[in-house]
């Protein structure tokens, strides 16, 4: 793919530099420093560091590093601080033309350290820090809190921030909404550098492949910098993997995890090792090293029944025209390594290569009952026929059965290496990165379904919400099912990235107020490929003759919600495949299926800003600038036609296809921050940002089957977003705060899928399913934040504390289809958006023993469109509340033992039809137990 450079991006590049090199009066006293404590304990940054004479706030970077540009030459006051509790002072005196370089120990401050860096207060205190003095509107968590509750991975801690939810698989948290936009509309980073998604289809990352023992911190930000990738209108989640020089010295840390599954009885390991050292060398030279590694293997298993939004509603009655009941067996394996190395030259010279890795193995086994009911009528010549129906609870059928064996094991992998470097010249720093990051998808030789069919009378289910199928003897019996067919796959994605980006900062002094002019450029090369091949089995007359489920039959499956009856062995199956020649195969549709689904997605997006930040009085700071992104996009994929010649035979077409679509977007941005005292500010911000279409929707892939045909849409425009966002932010002491946000986004080009029957362009078609941009989207809410630790009641009651959030939220989006020549157009919700989030956690420490509780809750919202017509199909995911509780004893100061319930309640995940009385998915988990060991060295 050529790369072109636009007029637009020539212009900005130019001023850029222009500005860059002006000639603005500036100050060349420069304040270079570090917060350390001598016992070297602790990772120090996060604090606070405030000029008292010039009212200038820096916050401690990575090994407590900061530092102050354009300082006129004198004496100063610099006041170590903490939820604007001042812990220390210490004087400095700045000369002009050089960089006064300084070392702030904590310990000579006296003994606050413990109030500083341990307990879940203190911990919850740095992450306000970093959101009070952040530019823009930003949420934190930091790694030693993610430890204070059951969560196994980067997505159930992320639950926890004000504004954000997650999707769950199997109850394990998944993907994360971000005020109330879904994943796709999200962007992750990993130290900064975006990472691609294992997932075919999809640019979304599933966060539970990345263990929470690998991570220092995560941070959600929610309104967008110049600076920073536009690719995200919920926000952009960066994940940060542990440093050596957070720390003075060599630490490390061991953990090892046993837990237990209440729904399967299983048991479960986990272990973990992080640790490092920062090598002191000569001149000042420091170099670091750290790297951690962790593991677990979780057993266990899940009961099922849907409908999938079977139901017949239209005459008020409860009809339902198919049941499957699943049971599943899993094993999830993690593996997560992180290896960071930094070079710090001197203060104003730094070198890194981070690199990490994930593999996320998911072994999965489900059995299934699938029910479809139906009458036997006369056909025109007066023959028997089976004729699909739906029937009433507790009403007598026939019906088809099948029986099904699901067993696959699928691997998903993330690499990410990122090398940069930072300088800091004088009244310039430069910034670069080099990246290259990779993820896949891996699923070798899966029975992707092994069915046996059996047809029976007397079948009937009892209830809407948990419809479980009964039936006569027969219906549990093995041998009244006949092999039918046995599909196996093979599926290989691939989503490779490489990122080059050069960022250049100038510090100046307009007048007496401080400034910064930024600018830099960023080329980002994308490809995703998608392979899969399909075996399917359907002639037996010679390699299996009338086999049955009795000759493949397991035990009675262990199913909570009702009798399941015999399962299908996983071993036989095998054993069975091995056997089985070319003349058990249906070539043809073996075929077709393959290409289906196989495509490469080149994706160029070059990227350049230009930002200013000025600080318009002590206490108004103000963010203008403008981001310009171009991309291109080549896609290749393959046309299959079925259809019949003039014989009536069947013919098979499979052409390969191509599509290019080229766009680009310049997109303002201004940020303001209004401080009204000093524990009081006001936030505000006019922002765009531009999400592209993901990669099922814009392969330019055709399925063609005798004039019904589904099509990928390779001319989609990119999700266009203008967000507005206003809050108010109070801080007090001891990990106390209480905020509130409105924020409005307006979301052009949504993104939907369609049924275009009738239309002009598809008049040869009988049915076409595509997806097609839609008018505009909108998307309000009000964002409630508050916590509070109560150090002013006496001993013991002290170590209580609390905080609380919720997130309230209205959409609404237009679809539109044609049906026989006729537009039909609804309103709807965005789907994955819940009206209500919320967050209770209730916590209690002491030297000794802490406990905390926190309770999750989300509101039913909008999963999957039915219909373009109207909503009787439409399915929606109930409410739910989650509990959690962690514990933990400080046998020692560096042995602690943890204890840990997740799910305490054992909420099912429930989704709906119209009505939450009618089922289309019931899935019970059980809460899950966790003891641990940990033991630290710092």
């Amino acid at each position: 793919m050529k790369t072109r450079f636009t007029p637009t991006e020539m212009t900005l590049s130019a001023l850029t530099l222009a500005l860059l090199t002006s000639n603005a009066a500036f100050a060349d006293g420069i304040i270079n420093g570090r917060l350390t404590s001598a016992q070297g304990s602790a990772a120090l940054n996060g604090l606070t560091i405030h000029i008292d004479e010039l009212n200038r706030d820096a916050l401690t970077a990575d090994g407590g590093r900061f530092r102050f540009p354009q300082v006129k030459a004198g004496e100063y006051t610099l006041s170590v601080t903490q939820g604007g509790e001042v812990i220390g002072r210490e004087t400095i005196q700045v000369t002009d033309n050089q960089t006064t370089s300084t070392t702030i120990s904590i310990d000579d401050f006296g003994a606050r350290e413990e109030i500083l860096v341990v307990g879940q207060a203190a911990q919850i205190q740095r992450s306000l820090d970093r959101q009070r003095f952040a530019d823009n509107t930003i949420s934190a968590v930091d790694a030693d809190a993610i430890g204070q509750l059951p969560d196994a991975n980067a997505a159930e801690a992320l639950q926890r921030i004000p504004g954000l939810s997650i999707e769950r698989d199997q109850g394990e948290g998944r993907f994360v909404r971000v005020r109330g936009i879904g994943a796709e509309l999200n962007s992750v980073t990993v130290n900064g550098a975006q990472i691609p998604a294992p997932e075919a289809g999809t640019r979304a990352v599933a966060l539970d492949v990345i263990p929470s023992p690998l991570l220092s911190s995560l941070t959600v930000t929610k309104t967008l910098t110049p600076d920073m990738d536009a690719n995200a209108i919920g926000g952009t989640i960066d994940i940060k993997s542990i440093s050596a020089l957070d720390q003075d010295g060599p630490f490390y840390t061991l953990s090892v995890e046993g837990s237990r599954d209440g729904q399967s009885s299983q048991n479960s390991p986990a272990m973990a090792v992080s640790g490092g050292n920062a090598f002191n060398l000569a001149g000042g030279q420091r170099f670091g090293v750290a790297a951690a590694l962790s593991w677990d293997e979780r057993r266990f298993g899940s009961d099922n029944v849907e409908t999938g939004g079977a139901w017949d509603l239209e005459d008020g009655e409860d009809l339902l025209e198919e049941i499957e009941m699943r049971e599943y067996s899993i094993t999830r394996t993690r593996l997560g390594a992180a290896l960071n190395l930094e070079y710090e030259v001197d203060a104003n010279n730094r070198f890194y290569l981070n690199n990490l890795y994930s593999s996320f193995k998911d072994e999965e086994q489900r059995q299934a009952v699938v029910t479809a009911f139906y009458e036997t009528v006369l056909d025109d010549e007066g023959e028997e026929d089976e004729e699909d129906i739906a029937i009433a609870p507790g009403t007598l059928s026939s019906g088809e059965v099948e029986h099904e064996l699901k067993d696959r094991e699928e691997t998903q992998e993330i690499l990410s290496t990122l090398f940069g470097g930072e300088h800091f010249i004088n009244d310039w720093t430069v910034e670069y990165q080099l990246g290259l990051s990779k993820a896949s998808e891996d699923q070798p030789d899966a029975i992707s379904g092994a069915v046996f069919k059996g047809d029976f009378d007397d079948l009937s289910y009892r209830n809407t919400r948990k419809p479980v199928v009964y039936g006569p003897a027969g219906f549990y019996d093995a041998a009244e099912y006949e092999l039918d067919e046995i599909e196996v796959e093979d599926s290989y994605a691939e989503d490779k990235q490489t990122m080059g980006k050069l960022d250049i900062t100038r510090d100046l002094l307009i007048g007496e107020r401080f400034a910064v002019i930024k600018g830099g450029i960023k080329l980002t090369r994308r490809e995703k490929t998608q392979d899969v091949d399909v075996t399917l089995y359907d002639e037996f007359d010679d390699s299996l003759p009338d086999a049955t489920m009795a000759d493949f039959a397991s035990a009675e499956v262990d199913y909570s919600l009702g009798r399941f009856g015999p399962g299908i062995s996983k071993s036989a199956m095998r054993s069975s495949l091995a056997g089985l020649g070319a003349e058990s195969i249906n070539a043809e549709d073996s075929a077709n299926a393959s290409v289906l689904e196989d495509y490469s997605i080149d994706e160029d997006i070059r990227a350049a800003y230009l930002m200013g930040t000025f600080d318009v009085t002590d206490r108004i700071r103000v963010i203008a600038g403008v981001r310009h992104e171009a991309t291109e996009v080549t896609s290749d994929g393959y046309a299959v036609t079925l259809s019949e010649n003039d014989a009536g035979d069947e013919v098979t077409t499979v052409t390969a296809v191509s599509a290019d679509k080229d766009y680009s977007h310049t997109l303002p941005a201004l940020l303001t921050r209004f401080r009204l005292s000093d524990s009081t500010q006001l936030r505000a911000s006019v922002t765009q940002s531009v999400v592209r279409p993901t990669f099922e929707q814009m392969r330019p892939n055709i399925e063609d089957d005798n004039g019904e045909a589904e099509l990928g849409n390779p001319d989609l425009n990119p999700l266009e977003a203008v967000n507005l966002d206003l809050g108010v932010e109070h801080y007090m002491s001891s990990a106390s705060v209480l905020s509130a946000f409105v924020f409005s986004k307006s979301i052009e080009n949504f993104i939907y899928e369609t049924e275009l029957v009738g239309s002009p362009q598809y008049a040869a078609y009988d049915e076409v399913s595509t997806f097609r941009n839609g008018d505009t989207a909108t998307l309000t809410g009000i964002e409630l934040a508050a916590s509070h630790k109560f150090t002013s009641l006496p001993s013991p009651f002290d170590g209580f504390l609390i905080g609380a959030n919720a997130t309230f939220t209205d959409s609404e989006a237009t679809i539109s289809a044609y049906d026989e020549g006729e537009t039909l157009k609804r309103d709807i919700r965005l789907p994955s958006q819940s009206d209500t989030t919320g967050n209770l956690v209730l916590g209690y420490e002491n030297t000794v023993f802490s406990v905390r509780v926190a309770a999750n809750y989300k509101s039913e919202y909008l999963l999957e469109v039915g219909s373009i017509e109207d909503g009787e199909s439409d399915l929606y995911a109930d409410s739910q509340t989650m509990v959690d509780i962690n514990s933990a004893w400080n046998v020692t100061d560096q042995l602690k033992v943890t204890f840990a319930v997740a799910n305490l309640t054992d909420e099912p995940y429930y989704v709906y039809q119209k009505s939450n009385r009618y089922n289309a998915q019931y899935e019970d988990y059980g809460p899950t137990y966790r003891l641990g060991v940990r033991f630290s060295h710092f």
